[in-house]
């Protein structure tokens, strides 16, 4: 048909995938400079003041990246709040529930010294020797991360790492490699050791035992082949003496530890058996934190204390990763409407799926986070991907986070607090350990999860 004064008039279908090609386009575009603006902000202004409020910049950008895909119509917002009150293992609310809950377990220990304490006893243990030192310090940072998380291990150890190396006259390095390192490649044994697990297996569908007859050997070839890479690369400075002044720390509040360490250990074995019994890992952890909380308010009323643990805690979750996760949500859902996801998954697609997803997925978290990286993946697997993609993208999450600060955002919280004790720990020196033993570490794992598949 042609119009009369006028250009031909297009075929409807022609104009229709024009306008979808337009908007897959803005789509892309708003993602992608969402992205770098936030890496930008974690690198060069990771505050933004307003008034006395102080807010990390990184969330603040994404949720202006989501408003713009909303209000330009790129994703529409009953499609996201439908997605956010569905019934699915991928509803990004329930997994910031389970999260936001295991890591008050984990804050409710650290607040009363449990950490601390154990830290205290390793150095003591370690004597003069470094050698000894490393090797209990990694061991005892690898244990913790794999029934807690590697976030609050990470920012709980790394202070203590800064005192002790200053008291006994030895370079740090090492055991912040280390510590960095276990807690990054650690945090792979169990669904409940990182986010990212959690929202990468949980959204295909696993559980907490499927998790672990998966990735137990993986982890464990992984774990070992770091420590041997980072023992060859620090070993001259981990041959030399050392005086060490250990920190007297006592746990005053027993019974405060005894219930928390109770109220894990028993949420660990209903995540374990969740799925046998019909309970969602959301409501068992949730359940969890909310008892431990009400019992120590109980317990600071018969004390006639006030409850400092648990407004330690409730101060201290991350209550920003949930603007940043659910602003990611939008981001990636406007992706996956438009049919970029789809895109990307024809192109990750192979025979040889471990490796594409787990070098791809390791690469992307140090772009954009591997946070974000395990949202945009979750919906990249939707499209039809196969249990060990599903695996490799778990591997790739969290050993990215040793490759650069930007990998997770434990790595920019770290660098922050080496900055707090005056310790020069730059970009590049984050990457040379990183390639040194990040590298060999996502070989073993991914080389062992082709095996276990």
């Amino acid at each position: 048909m042609i119009e009369l004064g006028g250009a031909p008039k297009k075929p409807f279908f022609v104009r229709k995938f024009e306008a979808e090609r337009e908007v897959m386009g803005l789509s892309i575009v708003i993602a992608a400079a969402t992205c770098l603006a936030m890496i930008a902000a974690v690198l060069f202004f990771p505050k933004v003041n307003i008034g006395r409020i102080s807010l990390s910049s990184y969330w603040v950008v994404t949720a202006v990246g989501a408003t713009l895909l909303l209000l330009l119509g790129a994703v529409d917002i009953g499609t996201v709040g439908a997605s956010l009150v569905a019934d699915t293992a991928i509803n990004p609310l329930k997994i910031l529930v389970l999260f936001i809950s295991m890591t008050v377990l984990s804050i409710f220990l650290d607040e009363i010294g449990f950490f601390r304490y154990l830290a205290s006893v390793t150095l003591r243990k370690a004597g003069h020797s470094q050698m000894r030192l490393f090797l209990i310090l990694y061991i005892t940072v690898s244990v913790l991360t794999v029934f807690t998380s590697n976030d609050i291990i990470i920012l709980s150890f790394t202070p203590f790492i800064c005192y002790f190396a200053k008291n006994a006259h030895v370079s740090p390095i090492p055991y912040l490699a280390a510590e960095f390192v276990a807690a990054n490649t650690w945090s792979m044994e169990l669904i409940i050791g990182n986010p990212t697990n959690i929202y990468l297996v949980t959204a295909a569908g696993g559980n907490f035992v499927s998790y672990v007859a998966i990735m137990m050997i993986p982890t464990l070839v992984s774990g070992l082949v770091a420590f041997l890479c980072l023992y060859l690369l620090f070993r001259k400075k981990l041959s030399q003496p050392m005086e060490a002044t250990p920190e007297d720390v006592k746990i005053e509040d027993r019974f405060s530890l005894i219930v928390g360490l109770a109220h894990l250990g028993v949420c660990t074995l209903l995540l374990a058996i969740g799925s046998y019994i019909g309970l969602d890992m959301w409501l068992v952890s949730l359940v969890s934190a909310l008892s431990l909380l009400t019992i120590t308010v109980i317990l600071s009323v018969i004390r006639k204390e006030a409850p400092i643990h648990t407004k330690a805690c409730l101060k201290r979750a991350p209550w920003e990763l949930i603007p940043f996760i659910l602003s990611m949500f939008v981001v990636v859902e406007a992706l996956h409407i438009n049919g970029v996801t789809d895109f990307i998954y024809g192109m990750l697609s192979g025979s040889a799926s471990v490796w594409t997803y787990g070098i791809t997925s390791f690469l992307s978290a140090n772009l954009i986070n591997n946070i974000p990286m395990s949202v945009l993946y979750s919906s990249i697997l939707s499209g039809g991907a196969t249990e060990a993609a599903v695996y490799a993208t778990v591997v790739g999450s969290n050993l990215g986070a040793c490759l650069t600060p930007i990998g997770a955002l434990a790595g920019v919280m770290w660098s922050s607090i080496l900055k707090e004790h005056h310790l020069k720990f730059s970009y590049a020196d984050f990457l040379k350990i990183g390639t040194t033993v990040a590298v060999p570490s996502l070989i073993a794992a991914l080389g062992t999860l082709s095996l276990v598949f």
